[in-house]
């Protein structure tokens, strides 16, 4: 039976289509062409080139690996890449409240964000007070999904076993990277175009099936 649900935020909880999603990944580039003095395509090569090598969750994981950040620098970064406003085009959405809701059983949030942005997010929504528990960057010690001791270290704040616990995101490796330790991941494809491995869905309402 499943006990717990948790959920990626961005491009899950809300449509990709909206856009916010490209412009975090444009605020990086333009961050790395700064920081690294490099061209935008440049930066965007390289940035590709190095998490595929070393299968780093994030884009922050990599910097601190290989060119270093002290405590400011990482603070610079997020404030950078997150600015305040930057879910002012997100609607509220009510029909995904009421849809949440319907599932009947506690929920969370993993994200390879900074916890002011999931909450930002989560305010636009009107779905804040459903997500009680926050599974940000900094909680889980700037290491992102999909690294294994993520969601063990999830998991045991939950005292959930991975079994228990259904994880949804649009991100294959990180479905696959859950799956690898045992849980139920449920790959979200919302243009129902990706080949990954099922159990896929396009909505979430289809999650009703997995929830016995």
């Amino acid at each position: 039976m499943i006990e717990y649900i948790l959920f990626d935020l961005d491009g899950t909880l809300y449509s990709a289509r909206w856009g916010l999603e490209k412009e975090v990944n444009r605020r990086v580039n333009e961050y790395l062409t700064r920081r690294l003095r490099l061209s935008m395509d440049e930066a965007w090569a390289l940035r590709k080139e190095r998490i595929r090598a070393c299968n780093y969750g994030t884009t922050l994981e990599w910097l601190r690996a290989e060119k270093g950040m002290d405590e400011a620098e990482l603070e610079n970064y997020f404030a950078y890449i997150h600015p305040e406003h930057e879910a002012r085009g997100l609607p509220a959405d009510p029909r995904l409240r009421s849809l949440l809701l319907s599932f009947a059983r506690p929920m969370g949030i993993l994200t390879n964000s900074p916890r002011e942005h999931a909450l930002r997010i989560l305010k636009k929504l009107e779905i804040e007070d459903l997500f009680p528990s926050i599974f940000d960057i900094r909680r889980n010690g700037l290491k992102g999904k999909p690294d294994p001791d993520v969601y063990r270290q999830v998991l045991g704040e939950l005292n959930l076993g991975a079994e228990s616990c259904l994880f949804v995101d649009d991100v294959g490796r990180y479905v696959e990277g859950y799956r690898a330790i045992g849980g139920m991941g449920v790959y979200f494809d919302e243009d129902g175009q990706s080949e990954f491995p099922p159990p896929r869905i396009r909505s979430l309402e289809e999650l009703g099936a997995f929830l016995g």
